[in-house]
């Protein structure tokens, strides 16, 4: 009985370890992003890898899960080079620059959604996935980030790094989490690294708002992806409670 049940049990497995291994990859990039001062980047370049897996699907009959993945990639990475560029060339522009790039590739998204009769349904996805249908392959994908982000380092803090890196890793954990739960998990640990909080207790933070997130979601038989990203923001946005006279340097925080 208890074997049994452990086994009807293990398919939480796989969720959970997709939001761990998220956080892992995610929040040191959400500080840089922070230290750069290009919060917009991470809803444009994660909008840019969901345009391109939604035409992936339009133009391409039953297109697999690796030819939607690399062209997620490479919408990232282009996005990404041009976020760069734009952040050199104009750096008094540059948030207002992303914020269009963002809404570019939010309305080429909608007009993939259109051509495919079941673009209504991806693009809900893409914005907020079901975690709890994490796959085998995609949790190990981002462990293989995790472990990336974790290796680089303080390398991040290079530009022709950070770019091409958060690029990739935002295309891969999209379809897995969805736009809006990337955002999140970018962005809530790296405002308490902010406020002062050590890198290991704030992602730790992030994890176990994931986890009530997710027992929200099994709770109350809601989507998963909404419920994590609410309990996410949350969390984030208690940070200010630590106090202003707290923050961080730009930059810190990457160990």
């Amino acid at each position: 009985m208890g074997i049994t049940s452990l086994w009807a049990d293990a398919w939480f497995l796989a969720p959970s370890a997709a939001l761990l291994f998220s956080v892992w990859a995610l929040a040191p990039l959400g500080a840089q992003v922070l230290a750069r001062g290009v919060v917009f980047i991470d809803l444009a370049v994660a909008q840019a890898a969901a345009a391109a897996a939604l035409w992936a699907g339009t133009v391409m009959d039953h297109a697999d899960w690796i030819t939607t993945q690399l062209l997620a990639a490479f919408g990232a990475l282009a996005c990404a080079a041009l976020v760069a560029f734009l952040s050199r060339r104009w750096p008094a522009q540059r948030e207002a620059l992303i914020g269009l790039l963002y809404v570019l590739g939010a309305s080429a998204a909608l007009l993939g959604a259109r051509q495919d009769a079941h673009g209504r349904e991806r693009m809900t996805e893409l914005l907020a996935a079901d975690v709890l249908w994490a796959q085998g392959p995609q949790v190990a994908v981002l462990g293989v980030c995790a472990l990336a982000v974790r290796v680089l380092g303080a390398r991040l803090q290079r530009d022709r790094v950070f770019f091409p890196v958060f690029a990739v890793v935002a295309s891969l954990a999209v379809p897995v989490l969805g736009l809006f739960l990337v955002f999140a998990t970018l962005i809530a640990p790296a405002l308490w690294q902010r406020a002062g909080a050590a890198p290991r207790w704030a992602r730790l933070g992030a994890v176990a708002a994931c986890g009530l997130g997710l027992a929200a979601s099994w709770a109350l038989d809601a989507p998963s992806g909404a419920c994590i990203a609410l309990a996410l923001s949350a969390y984030g946005g208690l940070s200010v409670l630590r106090g202003a006279g707290s923050q961080s340097a730009p930059g810190s925080g990457q160990h």
